[in-house]
């Protein structure tokens, strides 16, 4: 029995350096859908290579955008992968065989997705497994969440994981994960300023203490060699700053509410 068409969907901005290797990857699915948000490489060029569906939307944000990309997909299941990713050739062989004997039995799969950082896969830090959500029916799933940190979620039916790894190669090197970090830690700010959510002295103080133990001891990041300990320190820092930023904008905001 052959299996049901899959619908990829992709979104991308500036991505010359891993798009590529991203849809190589992907090129066996009935169809890629992507959407750039105004990329100005040639993320866009390297893409009509691979599919004639190549959109462009101004980026509203990581869940609308994603949620933008489904709605353009022709199939009943879509497999959602960030353009720094890639699904292995072990993945897509599971895939295959999995739609072939189950595809009617589930209506979701959750993929382990593997980084490679510092010249490693890691295997620790709470990094791997990271079971993802990605590969689903398009009419019950949808990105939700709290930018940039979104997820699946699907209305019902039964899912399953899949062993095959959904490969990552999220940063270059320290300078790109500080940065990733920073851009990430204010988007976040952001989001928990308009919802409102009040700043925490407390969480400030104690929970990038325990983000780190609980990345390099808990979870065994210190098998990860010095790349563990990186690894762990920056998840502590991404706690700090978070609320760091939350604090900010909130002192900010009550300044300007007492001048006027």
């Amino acid at each position: 029995m052959s299996r049901p068409p899959i619908s990829v969907c992709i979104i991308t901005h500036n991505e010359e350096s891993n798009i590529r290797r991203c849809l190589e990857s992907v090129k066996w699915a009935e169809e890629i859908v992507v959407v750039d948000s105004g990329s100005t490489d040639k993320t866009v060029e390297i893409c009509r290579e691979y599919t004639d569906k190549v959109y462009h939307r101004s980026f509203p944000g990581h869940i609308q955008q994603k949620n933008n990309t489904l709605d353009l997909a022709s199939h009943e299941w879509v497999l959602c992968v960030d353009a720094d990713e890639r699904i292995s050739p072990e993945l897509a062989r599971e895939i295959e065989a999995e739609f072939s004997a189950n595809s009617s039995v589930y209506t979701g799969y959750f993929l382990p997705r593997r980084t490679y950082f510092l010249g490693r896969w890691i295997n620790h830090c709470g990094w791997y497994p990271d079971y993802k959500l990605r590969l689903f029916k398009k009419d019950l799933g949808r990105w939700g969440g709290i930018n940039p940190h979104d997820r699946v979620t699907l209305k019902g039916g039964a899912t399953k994981n899949l062993t095959g790894d959904l490969q990552h190669f999220s940063y270059d090197d320290i300078f790109g994960q500080v940065n990733t970090v920073n851009k990430f830690t204010t988007i976040f700010a952001e989001q928990m300023e308009e919802q409102g959510t009040g700043f925490g002295l407390c969480s400030m103080i104690f929970r990038p203490m325990g983000r780190f133990f609980s990345m390099y001891f808990v979870k065994m990041g210190f098998l990860d060699g010095v790349p563990g300990l990186v690894i762990s320190v920056m998840g502590a820092m991404y706690s700090f700053l978070k609320y760091a930023k939350c604090w900010e904008m909130q002192n900010t905001r009550n300044k300007n509410e007492g001048r006027k």
